[in-house]
């Protein structure tokens, strides 16, 4: 969600031992009978905390403590209100992106309005973070926090084994996807198309441009009535409808959601598709056959980079000789390394490795795919994310109802956050288009993508 969760990496993690030396130390050396001074030194280290952060974050901003008093601008920029006396504890129990999370998703901490706070956040390299972090200690230990193991959000994920094993990956994609349909049915479209949208407008309603990134990903395909796809990571089942009714092929769609092939398994049969489409619950290692097609829409983020070429080698795999396929992923600048403490990694997609394009490319050019057309989508995404979350706030009731308060902030700060880190380009969306060729070397490939882009069947 962040700049750091690209450039921390795992390399970071011992200032979370650091933290907490550090905060032990002003523990020991603070006051311990704060007696009727209590009042004055909890703003006088309100106002530390805010001098602290005022390097990074600027100094129109405000910070808002449990019992009413605030220091900074009014009006200002964006809002911190500390809602507990338990948040500066919570904030010096783990390292900081995490700690955040967890104050934050417990609603210990609010941001409002969280756009100008996040755009402030991924601004910050973890050399400023590290030049202000011994004064923000400081001040949360004089607010009365103290470095202790912090109890873990039911939100925040606990996986255990072998990293992108068979059973963890299952783990990690349950703990995402498996939430209500109910839930995602409140902000996603029409269709439950849980990825990029592809919008000829910005102001193109989220219905109408989620329909063009399905018609998008067909056309790229160059699907033709009687063939055979595969989509790997089918999600609620929209991008294998849609081919059967628009084009119609023979589709299967695979999953690790239980919940994901049961509710498109149903939508299915509801629209006399059986026969003609299939959702199965099956990892992407399983070989499902040979097909004139695959599409990946928003499943390799969760390979791994260890196991790119195993993704490759399947992909090639499903293939005919002479067919095509379709990858479309989150990406990253080369530089800098995935942060596994990252907000996104504990509590969205855990275990989810976002790669550079370059790396990715290598991967599907070993496993003897060749690679036709390579597009960027990022700004698609940017609008994507907010429609998202503008829908999420206007059913925001409904939401915490059906999967409770820290799960929908979970979502609220990953929807926006997300969008910023597109919107800054520290984060992009790439769809490539590789061939297996055939024997002879032959793609079967037209010389021009002008076909691409004629009238949509929709």
């Amino acid at each position: 969600m962040s700049r750091l969760d690209i450039r921390a990496g795992d390399r970071v993690a011992g200032p979370e031992w650091g933290t907490r030396a550090m905060a032990k130390r002003e523990v020991a050396s603070s006051v311990l009978d704060r007696s009727a001074d209590e009042d004055a030194e909890g703003l006088v280290a309100a106002r530390r905390l805010h001098a602290a952060l005022c390097p990074v974050w600027g100094n129109d901003w405000r910070l808002v403590l449990w019992d009413g008093r605030s220091v900074g601008p009014d009006p200002a920029r964006f809002v911190v209100t500390v809602r507990s006396r338990e948040a500066p504890g919570r904030l010096l129990g783990a390292l900081p992106e995490k700690a955040f999370g967890r104050a934050y998703v417990e609603g210990l901490l609010d941001i409002e309005p969280l756009q100008p706070f996040l755009g402030s956040v991924q601004g910050v390299s973890l050399a400023d973070l590290l030049r202000v972090w011994p004064r923000i200690v400081k001040a949360l230990v004089a607010l009365g926090g103290r470095p202790r193991l912090t109890v873990v959000p039911a939100a925040e994920a606990r996986l255990r084994g072998r990293r992108h094993s068979r059973e963890r990956d299952a783990k990690a994609i349950r703990h995402h996807y498996d939430l209500p349909a109910e839930f995602y049915a409140l902000w996603l479209d029409a269709s439950m198309t849980y990825s990029c949208a592809y919008f000829e407008s910005p102001d193109d309603d989220l219905d109408v441009a989620q329909r063009a990134k399905l018609d998008i990903v067909c056309r790229k395909l160059r699907l033709r009535e009687g063939e055979t796809m595969l989509d790997m990571g089918s999600g609620w089942g929209s991008l294998i409808i849609h081919a059967a009714e628009h084009y119609g092929v023979h589709a299967v769609g695979i999953t690790l959601s239980p919940a994901q092939a049961e509710f498109t398994q149903r939508r299915i049969e509801e629209l006399g598709l059986a026969g003609r489409v299939e959702a199965r619950l099956a990892d992407y290692r399983d070989p499902q056959g040979e097909f004139d097609a695959v599409a990946s829409v928003g499943m390799v983020e969760h390979v791994g980079r260890r196991r790119l070429g195993t993704f490759s080698d399947a992909v090639a795999g499903a293939l005919r000789p002479g067919g095509r396929a379709l990858i479309h992923g989150i990406t990253r600048p080369p530089h800098g390394l995935w942060n596994r403490a990252s907000f996104i990694d504990k509590f969205v997609f855990p275990d989810g490795e976002i790669e550079d394009i370059g790396m990715m490319v290598r991967a599907y050019e070993k496993a003897g795919l060749e690679v036709r057309d390579v597009e960027s989508l990022r700004e698609h995404y940017q609008l994507t994310l907010n429609r998202w979350a503008d829908r999420l706030d206007k059913r925001w009731d409904e939401a915490v109802g059906i999967v409770g308060p820290e799960r929908a902030r979970v979502w609220r700060l990953y929807t926006r956050g997300t969008a910023m880190g597109f919107g800054l380009a520290f984060l992009n969306i790439d769809q490539t288009l590789v061939v297996k060729p055939g024997d002879d070397g032959s793609s079967g490939m037209p010389l021009t993508r002008g076909d691409w882009y004629a009238r949509s069947t929709t």
